[in-house]
């Protein structure tokens, strides 16, 4: 069969580069019409995917009071409307803690995504697997845990000195040499120097006690920091091409990775042990702490908020939402974690039986504005003045030094606020409490940075 560029046209295929190369195939290997259907089927491209023409159904779980709240559900529930209309997209929920995270568009903060056969990196987030990591001890004092945690931590940009990191195991370092994005030799280096350390932002050290046992609790919170930032550069340029090749209409933020193409494989490899290293991370911190005063441990729990969970064909894309459903969990107990804000209890939950079917909680307290917009509402105040009011009665402190005033208590929305809207559309009971004595938090390092010097120095000069 002699075949033209002009017959494939006629048989349905759109244009392009591939359709010489086609032609020569098929008239020098002299394919029958049956040979041609099912060559032309192997090797043209996919058709485009168009965008849902409404959005998926999602469930929310999110009301509003005052103005500041109705605008933030509004705002939460436009960009979780156009996520939504991506091709690959099922279902989604949103939480209690819910704010918008980036362009329209983009999940938002208290995002579920349920994508068939799709991996979002955009959907985790350049944050993977920020998770929380709770420790309780037979028998240790709040006051020594909190200085204990704050002499071995490493908050701030970076990673730790030679002759003070944490050791990666062995294994899993040769796992990382052998998986096609993580043996980036950007990556494997952040890997050695970033374990054990916690970055900036709303991420903290927390101490207290059981309301439950009246043991002393250490709880950290932070992710995969410069090896998984590495993973999302790396996931959102291959999904990229993806989306330009499949839906051009698909905003850059919901970019895919086919979840069975060679790629979808071995990214899925990567973030589970992304995973396995930000667990090792953690872990070092709590048995660090422990070993300062040869304390006993008397339980561990640890588990994800900013990651994707896999049921079968159907990949659960979570932001800043806990998984409680046991399916979710692969190597976590019944027991999550939801923290709030620094200045109040850190709650330890379990599914209710009659809940939603996405099987998920709150992650915190989320923000009902960004955090330049909480500073401005604070003019006429110093830093000083708004920590002692929001501190008072726990031992708050900055890791360097400055004061943070976007991550103080205020900063977020109403804790008791968002704790009932949890229990009221059960998604998650409340097994205990830890009350607050003390946390830790990066604070504002920026200021003392060189470039903050610089700019100050020169405003300085320019009104002397």
């Amino acid at each position: 069969m002699t075949l033209t560029a002009k017959d494939i046209v006629a048989m349905g295929y759109d244009h392009g580069a591939w359709i010489p190369q086609a032609v020569d195939y098929v008239n020098a290997n002299d394919l029958s019409a049956k040979e041609v259907t099912s060559y032309l089927r192997q090797v043209a491209p996919k058709p485009k995917v168009p965008l849902h023409p409404e959005p998926m159904p999602f469930s929310m779980h999110l009301s509003a009071e005052t103005a500041e709240e109705i605008a933030n559900v509004e705002a939460v529930t436009a960009t979780m409307s156009e996520v939504m209309r991506t091709p690959t997209v099922v279902s989604g929920a949103v939480m209690p803690d819910a704010c918008p995270a980036g362009p329209m568009g983009t999940i938002p903060v208290g995002g579920v995504v349920v994508a068939r056969n799709a991996i979002h990196p955009g959907m985790h987030s350049a944050d993977i697997c920020c998770s929380l990591m709770m420790t309780e001890f037979t028998d240790a004092k709040p006051a020594d845990v909190l200085n204990a945690i704050h002499t071995v931590t490493h908050f701030g940009p970076g990673g730790r000195r030679n002759g003070e990191r944490f050791t990666m195991s062995l294994n899993l370092l040769d796992a990382f040499r052998a998986n096609k994005f993580l043996s980036d030799a950007k990556i494997m280096r952040a890997a050695q120097e970033h374990m054990g350390t916690q970055g900036d932002g709303n991420h903290f050290a927390f101490v207290g006690v059981s309301a439950q046992t009246g043991r002393t609790c250490l709880v950290t919170h932070h992710g995969s920091r410069g090896p998984g930032a590495g993973l999302y550069k790396l996931g959102m340029r291959l999904a990229e091409k993806t989306r330009r090749r499949l839906s051009p209409e698909t905003a850059k933020v919901n970019a895919w990775l086919e979840a069975d193409s060679p790629d979808g494989i071995a990214y899925w490899q990567a973030l589970q042990l992304i995973r396995q290293w930000t667990k090792a991370s953690h872990n070092g911190l709590h048995a660090a702490v422990a070993e300062r005063f040869g304390k006993a441990i008397e339980r561990r729990i640890w588990n994800v908020h900013n990651f994707v969970f896999r049921q079968d064909d159907l990949y659960f894309h979570a932001k800043g939402a806990t998984p409680v459903a046991a399916g979710l969990m692969p190597d976590t107990a019944d027991v999550q974690i939801v923290s709030l804000n620094m200045a109040e209890p850190v709650l330890l939950v379990r599914q209710c039986a009659d809940g939603p079917e996405h099987g998920f909680a709150p992650h915190g307290a989320g923000r009902n504005r960004s955090r330049t917009a909480h500073k401005h509402g604070l003019v006429g105040r110093s830093d000083a003045e708004v920590f002692a009011t929001e501190t008072a009665g726990i031992d708050a402190r900055f890791f360097c030094g400055r004061i943070d005033v976007s991550e103080l208590p205020s900063a977020y929305k109403n804790a008791a606020q968002v704790r009932r809207q949890m229990e009221s559309e059960r998604l998650a009971e409340v097994v205990d409490q830890i009350m607050p004595y003390g946390a830790i938090m990066a604070g504002d390092w920026e200021y003392d940075a060189p470039w903050k010097v610089q700019a100050r120095a020169k405003y300085a000069a320019e009104n002397a």
